[in-house]
């Protein structure tokens, strides 16, 4: 959740919803939204039951009092280095059954909510949050965010975090990318918050009877206040009163250079509105992503992985095309980059960018979208511009994208984002009619339920076919209107 130069965050809340928008230089870069229904479990901390090992897949699943049990990798329960790299799933210890069976209680952490049809995914490697640290209880290692680029800065925080653990002390933290330019005074009650923290978990998990809720995280309100706040913010504005004064409390008590930042935003006009976030929202939902030059993206998801084309469409630049394609390019490239953090898109993206001729100008695409997406605060990465002017790329999924948390599937046309036009339908209604006459010979007649489009292109453009039938049939046909049908729907009732 990190931001860059010149960004504000306004906070919208409503009885039912909390929203978050970050504006970076007056743009909408981020939104986060939380309902009772889409409030996120990532940072969850959990006594679970294993209920199934599956060896085939060194995985077991876990069961923590949700819908559906959470996946938990064996990745993900081995324990780790002490420098933090990953294990080596290649050794014998790699195997799921020597670290858990069935029936099993452990302590789990949620590091990502459930997405589609499956589970939450686990982790037996907790960590607990504040301001400026990250407490990792069963890792003896202290790390500096990989946002923290400057070497002296980097050199300093370690070793003032060594100057209050001790080094003899097993203890493992993670100094977060606000921690730059702190001192060592106010790192130490963070150290002392989360020891405590973790003290109380210990001893909350050690009666509870699994599965429980050890721990949750902060929610939405706090949590940005916590997580996204930094130097580089130059104000928060909340647009309800009760949460600013909550919110000003506890900056007061946890974040005190911070609270000035805090504003009430107080006007007629509508925060979002205001800001121009509720347009942007919208747009947000849309496959068709307008550029400045003339051009567009095209946005389409599916099962497997979330396409980007790129379009020139009204741009027709200046002196060739070659410079019309590479400067089109280059717009796609900054408006890829925020559209997957506004979108919140996740997973396999491939951006089919508009073939070019001259090296340079692909060399410098591919360095222009770097340069984007290294202010992502998802883990991205993205392989090279293939002859094709195609670039693949992946990013780390934790959440539903937007379109998930905020539409649903189309009820009429089932995602096909198609739906069969009245000819079809009409055609459908024939063949059909044609097999219940001869099912039911001893039948008066026929009734046509219908959709109201359906009905009016029966009775006008396929009038003449309809009596041919009727005639061929030699029984009587009619039609009705069913204003709660949907398009592709139709009965037909036997009279």
């Amino acid at each position: 959740m990190a931001t860059s130069e010149s960004s504000e965050i306004l906070i919208n809340v409503s009885p039912h919803e909390t929203r978050v928008a970050v504006l970076e230089n007056g743009l909408l870069f981020d939104i986060h939204i939380e309902r009772p229904s889409l409030r996120g479990l990532v940072g969850n901390i959990y006594k679970g039951k294993v209920v199934r090992v599956l060896p085939g897949m060194q995985a077991a699943f876990v069961e923590i009092g949700l819908e559906r049990a959470g996946f938990l990798h064996v990745s993900e329960v081995m324990p780790l280095l002490d420098d933090g790299q990953e294990v080596d799933l290649t050794t014998p210890e790699a195997d799921i059954r020597r670290w858990l069976r069935e029936g099993q209680e452990i302590l789990v952490q949620v590091i990502k909510d459930p997405l589609g049809t499956k589970g939450v995914r686990l982790t037996t490697h907790l960590s607990l949050a504040s301001r400026y640290l990250v407490y990792l209880p069963d890792l003896n290692h202290i790390g500096i965010s990989v946002r923290l680029d400057n070497p002296s800065e980097r050199d300093r925080l370690q070793a003032a975090m060594k100057t209050l653990l001790k080094v003899d002390k097993p203890a493992g933290y993670i100094v977060r990318t606000v921690a730059e330019g702190q001192s060592i005074e106010s790192l130490a009650p963070d150290i002392t918050f989360l020891q405590k923290l973790w003290q109380s978990l210990q001893e909350k998990a050690k009666v509870a009877k699994a599965p429980a809720v050890i721990h949750e995280d902060l929610p939405l309100l706090k949590r940005a206040i916590r997580d996204m706040v930094d130097d580089r913010v130059q104000q928060v504005c909340i647009d309800s009163e009760l949460h600013y004064n909550q919110v000003k409390q506890f900056c007061h008590e946890l974040m005190p250079l911070i609270e000035p930042k805090i504003k009430l935003h107080r006007g007629h006009t509508p925060l979002f509105e205001m800001y121009n976030v509720e347009e942007e929202l919208q747009r947000a939902l849309q496959r068709k992503v307008p550029l400045k030059s003339g051009g567009y993206l095209v946005i389409d998801h599916t099962e497997a992985m979330t396409t980007i084309d790129v379009n020139t469409g009204s741009f027709v630049g200046g002196s060739n095309l070659e410079d019309t394609i590479f400067k089109t390019n280059l717009e796609a490239a900054q408006a890829i980059g925020r559209q997957l953090r506004l979108r919140n898109l996740g997973g396999i993206i491939i951006a089919d960018f508009i073939d070019m001729t001259d090296a340079d100008h692909r060399h410098q695409l591919v360095q222009t979208l770097a340069k984007v997406l290294a202010k992502d605060y998802a883990k991205t990465s993205f392989g090279a511009l293939s002859p094709l002017g195609l670039i693949e790329m992946t990013r780390k999924r934790i959440h539903d994208n937007l379109l998930q948390q905020l539409c649903e599937v189309c009820p009429q046309c089932e995602g096909r984002g198609r739906v069969k036009t009245p000819e079809t339908i009409a055609y459908e209604v024939f063949r059909a009619l044609a097999h219940e006459a001869k099912l039911y010979e001893a039948v008066e007649g026929f009734l046509i339920l219908v959709s109201t489009v359906v009905a009016n292109y029966l009775m006008e453009e396929q009038s003449q076919a309809l009596g041919e039938l009727e005639a061929t049939l030699n029984r009587p046909i009619k039609v009705k209107a069913d204003s709660s049908y949907i398009q592709e729907r139709y009965d037909i009732v036997l009279t």
